[in-house]
């Protein structure tokens, strides 16, 4: 290859900047440790006034999903993890889709095999062998081939691989920011594919010279690759290029001895979401899983994050994902969220159960914003606003209110009237009405509002009191509701 093939490629290279990358395969939903590897690297370039760039990385095209270049880019916006530089939007260093840079990497293995760094390999072996590289280098018999024979059986087009040369003597040691230096016995390292019999480049190799030629300066990936990580180092050596900061990040787990798998059953971020979960708290949450920012203080927003992100924070330790927690970091953005921003967060779910165009949904999320966890808890709390269930007497029997079913009556034919004659149908005049009736009767006021919410409810549990319902449930039907209770009791 003519040298300024890579020369012009060399001078694209940004410098002078933190630069990171969230570089997926696009092959599916986006779960929890993909997002956390995309949350750290869009922190660091962020708390560095850097760049944060998206690359696709699509060289494994057996297990491709459609769609899913479009999840990992919605996903990223939902949550705030806005980008620089990407396949969307261009930059000084695209294309940002692997299989657009194909002419890119067979140039630098080749480069690689005139340095002595990397060869090529005629053996038959499959797919699988390909990308694993367990093709021991002390078993390869093409490892040391005479260079006239490898001419030779390249030009007669004998299929090949290039595979990484490591040295069968001594040791390579990487560096990580969060685990140290990792020393591995070069004798310990397999020599891995770079480029595959379709051209492709492998994950390792295509990562190695994507994260050279884009000016990459921080690389956040799972811990399970840190064993192999001295294979990078020597890559880099033989290239004579700069080695890029490594954040190592130990996984997300299940429980203490399995990583969460969406195969079995655990949530992706789309799942939590479905599941009523709100982005902030888990983009939070999600944060904190291998990351703590000193202090006691738990709550940031995204921003937030960016600025108190501090890899010293990144833990050497297994995250475990704990459904419980999330939940009171959800309950605790609900609570913090304005009137109006819960009522539209809320409103789908209250239409699952209030099918009734008269209620109106903004006054039914505010009996719910300090009751609610998830937003699927939501319909199940409100199904009695459609219809009147058919109750149980039993449940006018209330110890604490003092309310029997004989009482029970006695309150609701004296509410009945009140109620009917309000000029105004609002909270503070049936409050107001209510509470002037029970010290009319001489009673305490639950003695009063538990039968009233029991007639109009027909349940229990409820989102709000008797006041509250009745509000919302209108003159008309509140009323009915009452009349049907002094039915039931008489």
């Amino acid at each position: 290859m003519d040298e300024k093939f890579f020369e012009d490629l060399e001078a694209r290279i940004p410098t002078g900047e933190v630069r990171t990358r969230f570089a997926p395969s696009p092959t599916g939903y986006m779960h929890v440790g993909n997002l956390r590897t995309a949350l750290y690297t869009w922190c660091i370039a962020r708390h560095y006034g850097g760049k944060f760039i998206l690359r696709i990385e699509d060289t494994d095209q057996n297990r491709l999903v459609e769609g899913a270049v479009d999840v990992i880019y919605h996903t990223l916006a939902d949550c705030g993890l806005d980008w620089d530089e990407g396949p969307d939007k261009g930059g000084p260093v695209g294309p940002y889709v692997q299989t657009e840079r194909r002419g890119l990497y067979l140039p630098y293995a080749q480069r690689l095999v005139e340095r002595g760094h990397a060869y090529y390999c005629f053996c038959d072996k499959a797919d699988s062998e390909e990308e694993s590289g367990s093709f021991q280098k002390a078993e390869d018999p093409c490892r040391d081939l005479p260079a006239e024979e490898v001419q030779r059986r390249l030009a007669a087009g004998v299929p090949y691989v290039i595979r990484q040369k490591i040295p069968k003597e001594g040791s390579t040691t990487f560096h990580d920011e969060i685990f140290g230096d990792v020393t591995a016995p070069n004798k310990d390292l397999d020599d891995q594919v770079l480029i595959k019999r379709d051209g492709l480049p492998t994950y390792n190799f295509a990562n190695v010279i994507d994260d050279h030629l884009m000016g990459i300066t921080h690389v956040v990936r799972g811990s399970e690759y840190l064993a192999s990580a001295p294979k990078y180092n020597l890559l880099y050596e033989g290239f004579g290029w700069d080695v890029p900061k490594y954040v190592h990040c130990s996984p997300v787990m299940r429980d203490a001895h399995n990583k969460m798998s969406k195969r079995h059953g655990d949530p992706s971020y789309e799942d939590l979401l479905e599941r009523g979960y709100l982005r902030a708290a888990i983009v939070n949450y999600v944060a904190l899983l291998g990351w703590a920012p000193g202090g006691e203080r738990e709550i940031f927003s995204v921003q937030e994050l960016a600025q108190a992100f501090d890899l010293a924070g990144i833990s050497k330790s297994q995250a475990i994902f704990d459904i419980e927690k999330l939940t009171y970091f959800n309950a605790e953005y609900i609570r913090a969220m304005s009137p109006e921003q819960f009522a539209a967060a809320a409103e789908p779910y209250i239409r699952q159960a209030v099918k009734d165009p008269a209620i109106d949904p903004a006054a039914v999320a505010a009996l719910l914003q300090q009751r609610t966890e998830v937003l699927t808890d939501i319909p199940g709390k409100l199904g009695f606003f459609d219809a009147l269930p058919d109750y149980d007497t039993e449940l006018y029997v209330h110890k604490k209110s003092k309310s029997d079913k004989e009482s029970a009556l006695v309150m609701l034919q004296a509410a009945l009237p009140v109620l009917q004659a309000l000029p105004v149908w609002d909270n503070e005049h049936i409050h107001d009405a209510l509470v002037s009736l029970a010290e009319e009767l001489q009673v305490k006021n639950a003695k009063l509002m538990w039968p009233v919410r029991i007639a109009v409810t027909g349940t229990a549990v409820t989102p709000g009191g008797a006041v509250e319902i009745c509000s919302i449930l209108g003159r008309e039907e509140t009323l009915r509701r009452m009349q049907d209770g002094i039915g039931r009791l008489a």
